[in-house]
C-alpha cells in the first residue's frame, strides 16, 4: 500500500490528530510487544530495523552488513519474515526456485548475497540457520520483534521522510513512540541528509551517516538519457530524485505501492507507455516481474538500477565488538 500523504510532515495534521487515539493503542501495543524476552540464539544476532512504517533502506544495510561479516570470516545468515509472499518458514531462500510470490520480494535480493531465511517464527528460522552453518544471524526489520534476543540492534532513519509527521499508525508511519523504541536500539544509521531533523529526538544514540550509492555503471549509461520508470516502493519519490541527481531525463513516471504486485494489464501498460524510451526500475521491483509472459516482457524490458549503501568503520567496529563479546560469555 502507499503511505498516505498526511503521513509527511509539514502536511495537514487534522486526520492524524483525529486518528492518534488509535495510534496511541497501536504504539502501546506494540511497546509492550517489544518488551517481551526473546529466545537466546547459540550465535551472535544483529537486528536491522526502523522506527517507521515502509522503506528506510533496511535491506541494502543488511546486505552491507552481511557482506562486511563475509570478509571478517563469518558465514552470516538473515532471518527474514518473508513479506508478500505466501510461505511461512522457516525455509532456505532459493533463487533459482522461489519468487516473490513465495517469499517476498527482499528475500531474494538477500539471497545473492548470502543464505537468507524466510520465517515467520524467528526462532525457528534460527534453529534452522544454525543446523545449516551459520556463525551469526543478521535479523531483517526486526526491531519491533521480540522472537529473538539481539546482540547488537540498529536502527535505520530515510533523511528525507525521518520520523514523518511523528504519530504512530494510523495517524502516521511511527510503529511505536520513537522515545520507547529507542530503549532498544544500540545505534542509528541515517542514510541521506537528516532533513527532517529526525537526529535531534535519538537521546545520545551513536549516530551515523551513509548514503545510497547507485551503480555507477548503469548511472553512466543514464546520465542525459530521456527515460520512463516505475517502481513499487516505500518511497517512490526517492527513487525518482535519484534517477534526476544522475542526470536522467524523466518523462514519465509510474509509482504503486510498497511490495506492489503488477498484473498483466499493468506490465502491459508500462510497456506501451514506455515506447522507444528506456525502462528503468528497482531491483526489488524487477524481481517480482514473473510469472506470466507479459511480466517476463516487461522484466526483460525494464533496466534495474541497484543502490549499496557503505557502512562507517567506527559503525561495523562496533558491531564486530558486540559479535566478540558475545563469544567470551
Amino acid at each position: 500500500m502507499k503511505a498516505p500523504g498526511f503521513w509527511q510532515q509539514g502536511e495537514s495534521r487534522l486526520l492524524a490528530s483525529l486518528l492518534a487515539p488509535l495510534g496511541w493503542i497501536y504504539g502501546k501495543i506494540t511497546l509492550n510487544r517489544m518488551a517481551k524476552p526473546g529466545w537466546r540464539a547459540p550465535v551472535p544476532v544483529i537486528s536491522i530495523g526502523n522506527f517507521t512504517a515502509g522503506g528506510a533502506g533496511k535491506t541494502p544495510t543488511a546486505m552491507a552488513v552481511v557482506t562486511a561479516l563475509q570478509a571478517r570470516g563469518e558465514t552470516p545468515f538473515v532471518l527474514t519474515r518473508g513479506y508478500g509472499g505466501h510461505e511461512s518458514g522457516p525455509l532456505r531462500v532459493d533463487t533459482a526456485r522461489h519468487t516473490a510470490a513465495d517469499v517476498g520480494d527482499e528475500p531474494l535480493l538477500l539471497a545473492r548475497h548470502a543464505a537468507t531465511i524466510v520465517a515467520r517464527d524467528r526462532a525457528a528460522g534460527a534453529h534452522l540457520a544454525v543446523s545449516q552453518g551459520a556463525t551469526c544471524l543478521v535479523l531483517d526489520d526486526a526491531l519491533q520483534n521480540p522472537a529473538l534476543a539481539k546482540d547488537f540492534s540498529l536502527a535505520v532513519i530515510d533523511g528525507g521522510f525521518g520520523f514523518g509527521n511523528g504519530f504512530c499508525v494510523p495517524a502516521g508511519p511511527l510503529r511505536a513512540p520513537v522515545s520507547g523504541q529507542l530503549e532498544h536500539v544500540d545505534a542509528v544509521l541515517v542514510i541521506g541528509e537528516d532533513e527532517t531533523g529526525a537526529a535531534q529526538a535519538l537521546a545520545g544514540k551513536p549516530l551515523h551517516v551513509s548514503h545510497l550509492m547507485p551503480d555507477a555503471g548503469i548511472a553512466s549509461r543514464l546520465h542525459g538519457t530521456e527515460i520512463n520508470a516505475f517502481c513499487g516502493i516505500g518511497r517512490p519519490e526517492k527513487f525518482r530524485a535519484t534517477l534526476e541527481a544522475l542526470g536522467a531525463d524523466v518523462s514519465g513516471f509510474h509509482a504503486f505501492g510498497d511490495h506492489h504486485t503488477y498484473s498483466d494489464t499493468e506490465a502491459q501498460t508500462l510497456l506501451g507507455i514506455a515506447g522507444h524510451l528506456p525502462l528503468v526500475t528497482t531491483e526489488k521491483d524487477l524481481v517480482r516481474l514473473k510469472g506470466s509472459p507479459a511480466l517476463d516482457a516487461l522484466a526483460k524490458r525494464a533496466t534495474a538500477l541497484p543502490v549499496t549503501i557503505s557502512l562507517p568503520e567506527p559503525l561495523l567496529d562496533t558491531i564486530y565488538r558486540a559479535i566478540d563479546s558475545v563469544r567470551k560469555r
